[in-house]
């Protein structure tokens, strides 16, 4: 299995992701280059593909898209989302990214 570059700090836990907009469907298609790879159907524009990308992980890990944050990459495929979690929470939300990477 590849591997996805996690990182959990005081704040919650970073995911590294690569967006690819403009997709037939939004899907986690796996692991690209360290980071989670998401498949989502906005276009890169006003922000679009950015909040689907947010609502759709949300929906995903079952916590709410207020939680997630895009730390960097705001106008790049590859983006640093921090996930707001507590210490007890973090190894649950990392186990279900892992859990939603095909095998």
């Amino acid at each position: 299995m590849r591997m996805i570059d996690l990182k959990t700090t005081a704040d919650g836990l970073h995911v590294k992701v690569c967006v690819q907009p403009r997709s037939s469907r939004n899907q986690i298609t796996g692991a690209y280059r360290g980071a989670l790879k998401l498949k989502i159907t906005s276009p890169p524009v006003d922000g679009a593909a950015n909040k689907a990308c947010i609502r759709f992980l949300a929906k995903r890990l079952g916590i709410a898209p207020s939680r997630i944050e895009i730390v960097s990459g705001h106008t790049a495929r590859t983006k640093r989302l921090l996930i707001r979690a507590g210490a007890a929470e973090v190894s649950k939300i990392e186990q279900n990214i892992r859990s939603c990477l095909p095998v």
